[in-house]
């Protein structure tokens, strides 16, 4: 890993901000917290569930409102994702929460005096840049983007600098009214075995896959969301010459279903519910299918993996898969009966599937973690 000089930084207080305990935001913090310890071995950072520690009842009644909707109504979520009059008619509401903040924001500065604020998602993004205009309060308020469109939730006068993860997004931002200076292009924060060699046929003798079988790796994020299980079943059906990697994360239904599926399938199953290994089963993978979420396709471009998305959420997730098919890194199967053919076209045509590991490489940024930290170090001194 890279190292940086840390000679002139001294005793800095860095708090970190995310939402939800299973995110993508929180995986993007811990992320960071992790380089910056490594990189500023003298800094003292902190990591706080932003939405958690001021509104913790609000906080449980979103995201069940927001799962419901997802699952029963997906269409108001798209509808309403960075929808100019929502965003203009939510504005006093915003303001009033940014504000309600204050107190306890005052409590978390008196215990823990930070001068960089480095969040990962935009509601605590926007409530410490609100805390720090209204206070008049010396702080750095850094805004890291974890998907590949921006909203207009992000934008807030208080913020010093946002972390994009590309250009498209940074011009995307800029005719938001972003000063460019404010911008940089780091990437999303991944963990940093991303970023170092895995010996391909190592993993494939431990996991007893056959190298000249070509392996797809089916994923749902943390909580194994999406038509998993009808992926595999398809997969599975079709009888392409084929192996299968399924992590289930949180999805334990899935997980038992698919352990009794293992004793009877005609091909190779490799089934985990959580894996800490994500960056080698991506490494012994050809393709992988799965949900458009920023810190999953992020770690997909970091190893080189053409994707297939199957059921983007609407909002970001959708958003993220317009930039995909964009650059060429991903096809999108449109229904689970389109899955098993463009897996199979796509392992039919070893041209293409270079031409997206290709793509997916130049978009990657495997060390945007570290290159984060170095950035706290520049605005901290």
């Amino acid at each position: 890993m890279r190292h940086v000089s840390c000679d002139i930084f001294v005793n800095r207080h860095i708090l970190l901000m995310y939402i939800s305990r299973v995110s993508g935001h929180r995986q993007a913090s811990v992320a960071i917290s992790k380089s910056i310890k490594r990189i500023l071995p003298d800094a003292e950072v902190k990591s706080v569930n932003g939405f958690g520690h001021t509104f913790p009842v609000l906080e449980a009644l979103i995201n069940a409102w927001y799962m419901a909707v997802i699952r029963h109504a997906p269409q108001i979520w798209d509808r309403m994702y960075d929808n100019p009059k929502v965003v203009q008619r939510s504005a006093r509401l915003r303001r009033f929460l940014n504000r309600s903040s204050h107190d306890k924001m005052d409590r978390l500065f008196a215990e823990f005096p930070a001068d960089t604020v480095v969040c990962s998602q935009a509601f605590p993004c926007g409530m410490v840049a609100d805390y720090k205009v209204a206070r008049k309060k010396d702080i750095k308020v850094i805004g890291v983007l974890t998907d590949w469109a921006p909203h207009s939730y992000w934008i807030h006068e208080g913020v010093d600098i946002y972390v994009v993860p590309s250009e498209d997004t940074r011009e995307r931002f800029i005719k938001k009214g972003v000063s460019p200076e404010k911008i940089r292009v780091l990437g999303i924060p991944i963990r940093y075995h991303f970023a170092e060699p895995v010996d391909r046929r190592a993993v494939q003798k431990d996991l007893g896959l056959d190298p000249a079988v070509a392996t797809i790796l089916v994923m749902g994020g943390g909580q194994g969301l999406g038509r998993m299980r009808e992926a595999v079943t398809t997969l599975l059906r079709e009888r392409l010459d084929l192996q299968i990697i399924v992590v289930c994360g949180s999805n334990q239904k899935l997980y038992r279903w698919l352990t009794g599926v293992q004793k009877t399938a005609s091909q190779k199953l490799v089934v985990y519910d959580y894996a800490s290994n994500i960056h080698e089963l991506m490494t012994v993978s050809d393709l992988i299918v799965t949900k458009p979420g920023g810190m999953t396709t992020s770690e997909c471009l970091a190893k080189g993996l053409p994707m297939v998305i199957l059921d983007p959420l609407p909002g970001q997730e959708a958003r993220n898969t317009d930039f995909l098919l964009e650059h060429g890194i991903a096809v999108h199967a449109h229904d689970i009966e389109d899955l098993a053919e463009e897996v199979d076209l796509l392992l039919r045509s070893p041209e293409k599937l270079a031409a997206m590991r290709s793509a997916a490489f130049a978009q990657g940024k495997p060390r945007a973690a570290d290159d984060i930290a170095t950035l706290v170090q520049g605005i901290s001194r």
